[in-house]
């Protein structure tokens, strides 16, 4: 920190979608739009959870958990874009780009462990179902959740720790909407070879190796589901279906910026919409819509506020 402080880098400038000030005024609605969505949908699904006895389930546990943490991936960085599209100058501080880093893989790297998580739930639902009372209790849900939460936060100083004390000497504009740790990495006035060595190893194996465990885990469940043909076997296949399209729609472009996280690619920036806008606002969709149970319970939760 102090060496940044005596090179007299105080603040990053962003960049902007559009130069164009017509579409900002575009973007500024459209993502307005889109983040109150984002807030609105999954803190519903969130106060549906708890409201309701009957999805007391570790399932919807740990749903409204991927919920809140889609709520936080979104808010570190959609506001203050969206304020940027008003803003003639789009600045940041160097303490707020930190922060940025810091929150945004304490919340990425907390939706992998949870996705995770929720695909061992539904491997003991679908391949130990008589142990699965006995396995997923309620000690065992908490602590998945605090594991999450953990691995997001040591996750994420272990990628702090390798930016804080760069020496940033004059270049400051940084190429997306908010302080992505590979492109902060690039305005270093130094050589950050090895720097880049040890994040690509964190947070790229991290997301490659969390995405192939998903993948051999739904394998192995959808094995044994076809071994198997009951109405229950059906509602599973629903549910593996929806967890199946989160887990790829968040690893994908995840995996996409940290398998080249120093090349500056277009689609970087794309990708880095998708999984702070998009993918937080189509979990609750996928969820929701194909889930009788939580459209019921979010009728009854209405009816509720209706009469009251």
């Amino acid at each position: 920190m102090d060496q940044s402080n005596t090179s007299g880098v105080t603040e990053f400038e962003l960049h902007s979608l559009s130069g164009s000030q017509e579409l900002q005024l575009f973007y500024f609605a459209f993502f307005t739009l889109f983040y109150v969505t984002i807030v609105l949908g999954n803190l519903l699904i969130v106060l549906t959870v708890i409201s309701e006895p009957a999805l007391h389930t570790p399932m919807y546990f740990l749903l409204s958990n991927l919920s809140f943490i889609d709520v936080c991936l979104s808010t570190f960085a959609v506001p203050k874009m969206i304020i940027d599209f008003l803003m003639e100058r789009k600045t940041i501080s160097f303490e707020g780009c930190m922060a940025q880093i810091f929150f945004l893989h304490v919340f990425a790297g907390g939706e992998m462990m949870l996705l995770m998580a929720m695909a061992y739930d539904r491997y003991v639902a679908i391949c130990r179902p008589l142990h699965y009372v006995s396995i997923m209790n309620a000690h065992k849900c908490i602590g998945l959740v605090v594991g999450c939460w953990l691995t997001g936060v040591l996750h994420s100083l272990s990628q702090l720790v390798f930016i804080v004390d760069l020496p940033f000497c004059g270049p400051n504009k940084v190429e997306n909407f908010f302080c992505d740790p590979p492109l902060v990495i690039k305005l270093a006035c130094t050589d950050t070879y090895f720097v880049q060595v040890l994040m690509l190893s964190d947070s790229g194996l991290m997301a490659m190796l969390s995405f192939v465990v998903l993948l051999i885990s739904y394998m192995v469940i959808l094995l044994t589901m076809r071994r198997r043909s009951s109405s229950n076997m059906a509602k599973a296949r629903g549910t593996l279906t929806a967890h199946v399209t989160v887990v790829t729609l968040f690893f994908g472009p995840c995996i996409f910026i940290y398998a080249w996280p120093f090349n500056d690619l277009p689609v970087d920036k794309v990708l880095a919409i998708f999984y702070t806008v998009f993918t937080p606002i189509l979990n609750p969709l996928i969820y929701t819509l194909r889930n009788k149970e939580v459209i019921i319970a979010m009728r009854k939760l209405r009816t509720r506020q209706v009469s009251s």
